[in-house]
């Protein structure tokens, strides 16, 4: 950062510039933007600060952007506003606040983007529920293999316990199974 800065450049971009800075130094940096020899783009409300510094100002609303030559006031005066909160309420819809309303109708691709990214969201979901269903599935399979192991034994044998645990564990692993068979179902139907 430091390298880039010590290059000489020629743009600056700058946003929201006078935010939080007094007066005097809302002055200096406007004397340095003068001085400055390449080009500056500045976003700012602060319509004395841009008073003798721009000469293009850009109006961005309703989708669109109109570019006035001239500085600020003389904008002012063209739109015939006194200042540029007057620029958001003549363009902003004539409804409640609280309201959300959308004047552009939304374009197929946006549709279809939308449509897409939701899909692929709900794909993720289904594989994940897939993978965990196998994961469970191999735990499960190796806790019945190490039961089964205790009960090949001679005390195993007659240890009923463990018949009851090797029922529950086969049980728990043909609901995950199910579990699993419908997610898969569930995903190639998503997939077509």
């Amino acid at each position: 950062m430091i390298k880039l800065l010590l290059e000489p450049v020629n743009l600056l971009i700058l946003d929201e510039p006078t935010n939080h800075l007094d007066i005097r130094s809302k002055d200096v940096l406007k004397d340095a933007i003068r001085d400055f020899d390449g080009t500056v783009i500045v976003v700012s409300h602060d319509r004395d600060f841009l008073d003798g510094l721009v000469t293009k100002v850009y109006e961005f609303g309703r989708g669109e952007v109109k570019e006035h030559i001239g500085g600020i006031y003389e904008f002012l005066k063209k739109k015939n506003i006194d200042n540029l909160n007057e620029i958001q309420l003549s363009t902003s819809p004539k409804k409640g606040t609280d309201e959300i309303v959308q004047n552009t109708p939304v374009s197929e691709n946006k549709v279809s983007y939308e449509n897409q990214k939701e899909l692929n969201k709900k794909i993720k979901k289904v594989e994940k529920v897939i993978a965990d269903c196998e994961k469970r599935i191999e735990e499960l399979e190796e806790e019945v293999a190490k039961i089964e192991t205790e009960m090949a034994t001679p005390d195993g044998a007659s240890d009923m316990s463990l018949y009851e645990k090797h029922q529950a564990k086969k049980k728990e692993i043909d609901k995950i199974v199910e579990e699993w068979e419908n997610a898969s179902l569930e995903l190639d139907e998503l997939k077509k």
